[in-house]
């Protein structure tokens, strides 16, 4: 016969702490963990990302124009395209980027204002590329870490 032993008020059982990820992580990085992890196909990121800056370049209108706005959304946009991109695809994240930065400025202005506008904002145009190049570079290169190091063992 098991004798209970008496646990402290307020004390969880460990099935308890073991579902919320262990004693010492906050509830927030367990929510995070807990959340699906996208992955999209080359094409996908490249129709992610148009689609989130035509969209962008709308509402920057509808507000005056505001082109920090919208150079701070392509930042975003950059960062999750680069991010949810499959492994195998990793690349497809720094291409698609400028591509739907100049479709945005494309779907609310002429091809000769868009020219214009890609010129004016070039500062935001290197930033959200070169995230994405950061990210997908960094992802690469922790993708070849892990494979060398499991042919190691």
């Amino acid at each position: 016969m098991h004798r209970r032993v008496p646990r402290p008020a307020g004390a969880a059982p460990a099935s308890a702490r073991a579902r919320a990820g262990g004693t010492g992580r906050a509830p927030v990085l367990v929510a995070l963990g807990r959340l699906p992890k996208p992955r999209l196909t080359g094409l996908g990121c490249g129709v992610l990302a148009t689609g989130a800056m035509v969209l962008a370049a709308w509402f920057c209108e509808l507000v005056g124009g505001a082109p920090t706005l919208y150079g701070v959304l392509f930042v975003l946009t950059s960062l999750v395209a680069a991010g949810w991109v499959r492994p195998a695809e990793v690349i497809c994240g720094p291409i698609a980027a400028p591509i739907a930065f100049a479709l945005g400025l494309l779907a609310t202005s002429g091809p000769m204002a868009t020219v214009t506008e890609l010129a004016l904002r070039a500062p935001w145009l290197f930033a959200g590329t070169g995230v994405a190049l950061w990210i997908a570079l960094v992802r690469k290169g922790l993708q070849l870490l892990r494979r060398r190091l499991r042919r190691s063992r």
